[in-house]
């Protein structure tokens, strides 16, 4: 099998379209020499990688590669064994999620966890913990939220575990977005939803990622990522294989190399 690139879907970029970053700006996200793991089993050895503003950053590799242990060691879900994480050039690392939230990182959950009892507005609302005392603040985002996902409005009063797949993974994104982050971490956007699903879904982040918002996403949909991102992080067995352009990925075989296409 080939991996090719898919450039216009969704209203992406080519895959060798890399967005312009001012030389003086810092990374958003930078982390260096990166250890995960639990307890004596390392899942993720001396990761080194950068998000910079505006872009959307793939992080691709089979299963077992290391990518969600990736993801909760960057916002804190777990304590990283080694190395550093930075968000515009202060170090979060060891400092726990609501210092990543604070910092401006967001994480949506493989799996979405919404919270399957509570309403679509109360799952979003405890997306805005940080701001709760504001109810000024939580109103707008709750705004924003409706706006962007139109289906949650017309459910707002509904249980979350009641809805579909794709709409649980709507509410898991503008639960993330309550906060305002600066960089959304998505782990697994796709698992288990439709492909129209996930195509209305990713035109509402590149919506987000032109406005400035700027996305890590892990997708199993190898050519979907290659779409949508400026860059790309090919992991195997818990390393970096590959960093590059989605163009440069396809023309060395990168992501065939780590899949064993």
């Amino acid at each position: 099998m080939t991996v090719t690139s898919h450039s216009g879907a969704a209203g992406s970029p080519a895959p060798d379209a890399v967005k312009a970053v001012t030389g003086a700006a810092k990374p958003i996200l930078a982390t260096r020499a990166l250890d995960v793991g639990y307890g004596n089993v390392l899942a993720v050895r001396r990761l080194t990688l950068q998000v910079n503003p505006g872009e959307i950053v793939a992080l691709l590799g089979p299963n077992g590669a290391g990518k969600t242990s990736s993801l909760r060691g960057i916002t804190g879900l777990v304590r990283p064994q080694a190395g550093t994480v930075s968000v515009n050039g202060v170090r979060i690392d060891n400092r726990g999620p609501a210092v990543a939230v604070q910092a401006g990182l967001a994480h949506v959950p493989e799996g979405r966890r919404v919270f399957p009892e509570m309403s679509v507005t109360d799952n979003l609302r405890l997306g805005a913990w940080s701001v709760r005392r504001r109810s000024k603040v939580v109103e707008s985002r709750l705004a924003d939220a409706y706006a962007l996902f139109p289906r949650l409005a017309e459910r707002r009063a509904q249980l979350a575990g009641s809805m579909s797949g794709g709409e649980q993974q709507m509410l898991a994104i503008a639960r993330a977005l309550m906060s305002d982050p600066k960089l959304l971490l998505i782990d697994e956007l796709s698992l288990g939803l439709s492909p129209l699903v996930v195509d209305e879904i990713l035109a509402r982040l590149l919506e987000l990622n032109k406005e400035g918002l700027s996305i890590l996403l892990i997708e199993q949909f190898v050519h979907r990522a290659m779409d949508v991102s400026d860059r790309v992080y090919v992991l195997k067995k818990g390393h970096v294989a590959f960093s590059g352009t989605p163009a440069a990925a396809i023309r060395i075989g990168a992501v065939e190399e780590a899949y064993h296409l």
